[in-house]
């Protein structure tokens, strides 16, 4: 009897010494990494004016001032990982007499550390258009006799919906808070709808001025500028018939692009002064912008544009916009 008080006093002994092991090691286990708090649902919005619309180095606004505005939900799957959509809107003057851009987009955002990606689609879409052949009644023969096109006198044309879609992948790195570059790429099987693909890639810089140059005023100044080069395919017949070369199509010409700026913030606005430019020549971007304030001829001839008529479209332009971006989360708390 004595003998089993003793083993039991000792299994007790020995349970009780592992329970506390166990109670010590529940105690003492390192706590689980504590998850950074993010909202699921937010969404961004803005509007802006400009002295000019200017895509990849070209006017859209034929040199005038434009007004923009934008709305793009967002979903956070993780703090990480966003997906998003939005629509846009801009004022434009194109020779097809369409006067605004209305854009849809979407995409996701995944985000390692420092490096940001952005994978989407853009549609870029253009109502409102009529087919513009050289002659009114169109019997020049690129929109059809009795289409009730309207005439463009220098002889340039476009057709009545030039709406297309891109496919598009991004990425930046923040070196700190005061820089960060970039990397572009977009691709088209359809730009403009003229036929012709369109491959657009760039790389882009950016410099923020540190916050103690302005003290306490909230103001902030960077820096940021952009080089990209634009390849571009060979167009279906309306344009090569319309220039009087067949039905066979033609090359566009591919070109470089760059700008740089300045700009100021405040809270959500911006205030941003910007050079942009291009190489292509004056006669090549009358052949592929089909420009309606260019000459009927002239001594610009290449071997897309026979009439020589040139187009300042695409040349060196300053622009000065004015804009302001808020996000829900942020802004309107």
């Amino acid at each position: 009897m004595k003998n089993m008080v003793i083993g039991a006093t000792v299994v007790l002994a020995l349970g009780s010494s592992a329970s506390a092991a166990d109670m010590a090691t529940q105690m003492y286990k390192k706590a689980p990494p504590a998850v950074e708090a993010f909202n699921l649902w937010d969404f961004a919005f803005g509007a802006s004016v400009a002295s000019d619309n200017v895509f990849r180095g070209i006017t859209l606004s034929n040199h005038g001032p434009s007004a923009s505005a934008y709305f793009e939900p967002r979903y956070n799957v993780t703090k990480d990982l966003q997906l998003y959509a939005g629509v846009g809107a801009a004022s434009i003057s194109f020779t097809n007499r369409a006067a605004a851009e209305i854009d849809g987009y979407a995409g996701i955002r995944p985000t390692f550390g420092a490096a940001a990606f952005d994978f989407g689609f853009w549609y870029y879409g253009y109502p409102g258009g009529q087919c513009i052949d050289a002659v009114q009644g169109g019997s020049f023969g690129v929109c059809g006799v009795g289409s009730g096109a309207s005439a463009n006198l220098n002889g340039n044309a476009l057709k009545k919906d030039v709406s297309f879609y891109e496919v598009y992948a991004k990425f930046s790195y923040t070196f700190n808070d005061y820089f960060s570059l970039g990397a572009n790429a977009y691709y088209s099987p359809n730009v403009l709808s003229s036929g012709a693909d369109g491959t657009y890639a760039s790389i882009t810089g950016k410099a923020i001025a540190p916050s103690a140059w302005f003290g306490s005023s909230g103001i902030g100044m960077y820096v940021s500028g952009e080089f990209g080069r634009q390849w571009l395919g060979t167009t279906d017949g309306f344009y090569s018939h319309a220039l009087g070369l067949g039905g066979g199509g033609i090359k566009y010409a591919d070109y470089n692009t760059w700008n740089v700026g300045i700009g100021f913030t405040y809270k959500v606005f911006t205030l941003d002064f910007r050079y942009t430019d291009t190489d292509l020549s004056k006669g090549n971007c009358n052949a592929f912008t089909g420009d309606y304030t260019s000459a009927a001829s002239g001594p610009y001839v290449t071997a897309i544009n026979p009439s020589g008529g040139g187009s300042n479209w695409c040349g060196a332009t300053g622009i000065v916009k004015f804009s302001a971006d808020l996000t829900a989360m942020q802004n309107l708390k």
